[in-house]
């Protein structure tokens, strides 16, 4: 068996960081070829004293942290790689937790040959108990909301663009490179794009599933999808190929709506132009409410759902046409 360096970003993980380190330990790949390696953005909360509490409990577990001073993802995770020991390294969310079987089965699809780098599905969990993060949840999964992204809504085993976290041999670091520490978000995909461009493949398998526990609050949606709008159009500028329709539909939709605002102000046609597009988007945002609200029982949906997808699209939209027009950031 190859030993496996887990690789895990954190940043105030004290609310979830057990159960993912739970779910590692009870992993089907033995635990004596499983090294943990936690890169720490200086937490300000007690996630080293939990850490650090489950390694005296679980001493038959290998289990480091590191310090990442700059505090944020590609850095821990270079930091991380760093001190992997592993031949195969298996990237994780410290807000994911993964099937027993996860390990195994990277490693299973790395071994074969079926990509440089594999991956799997999320399986999109309420970040909190509330009809919000509940309608988060299931907006992060839906296909008006993400699109044909093949991690969040599914498929068959095939060659994707991209996997969520990802498993691969540490020597790829030598073939593509270290993950970009100028890309504050988006670095699994642009990490991705280089594999496929280097001639590698990346592979998915439905069979390798984790839990992801989205975001609990339309605020905290806000923020996470403006960061990922803002660096997918950071990555736009330096990969323009790697745009696809999913990602050009929100940024298009908002500037529509801008301009049709804007110029209603001076031609009526514009000002019916923007009530029949604006009309027209939340027709179809209350109808996929209604849907989910009567299949599930729950009529907060009807609202939550429109609320969830509406923000996916507005914040990651403006925040990409912004790092298009914001050449120094």
């Amino acid at each position: 068996m190859p030993k496996v360096s887990v690789v895990i970003p954190i940043y105030n993980e004290e609310a979830t960081i057990r159960l993912l380190l739970d779910a590692i330990y009870n992993q089907t790949y033995p635990r004596k070829d499983i090294q943990v390696v936690l890169s720490d953005g200086m937490s300000t909360d007690s996630t080293r004293e939990v850490i650090n509490r489950f390694a005296s409990e679980k001493s038959d577990m290998d289990i480091i942290i590191v310090d990442n001073p700059k505090r944020n993802i590609p850095s821990a995770l270079n930091r991380a790689i760093e001190n992997a020991e592993g031949d195969l390294i298996v990237r994780l969310d410290a807000h994911s937790v993964p099937y027993p079987n996860y390990i195994e089965l990277c490693v299973n699809d790395i071994e074969s040959g079926r990509g440089d780098n594999v991956g799997g599905r999320w399986e999109i969990n309420p970040g909190a108990d509330t009809w919000q993060a509940k309608s988060i949840a299931l907006a992060a999964a839906h296909r008006l909301g993400v699109g044909d992204a093949r991690y969040r809504v599914g498929g068959e085993a095939k060659i994707v663009e991209t996997v969520p976290f990802g498993a691969f041999r540490k020597t790829l670091i030598d073939k593509v490179g270290w993950y970009n520490e100028q890309l504050l978000t988006n670095e699994d995909y642009e990490y991705n794009v280089r594999i496929a461009k280097a001639g590698g493949k990346v592979w998915f398998n439905p069979a390798i599933c984790s839990k992801y526990f989205a975001r609990a609050t339309f605020k905290d949606l806000a923020r996470q999808y403006w960061r990922y709008g803002y660096w997918k159009g950071k990555m736009v500028q330096r990969y323009p190929d790697t745009l696809r329709w999913r990602q050009i539909l929100p940024p298009v939709f908002v500037s529509s709506l801008v301009c049709f605002f804007i110029l209603g102000w001076f031609f009526p046609l514009a000002r019916l132009a923007f009530t029949a597009e604006a009309g027209l988007y939340l027709m179809i945002l209350l109808l996929a409410g209604f849907q989910k609200a009567f299949s599930m029982k729950n009529w907060k949906l009807i609202i939550g759902i429109p609320t969830a997808i509406s923000t996916m699209h507005l914040s990651w939209g403006t925040s990409f046409l912004w790092s298009l027009l914001n050449k120094n950031g």
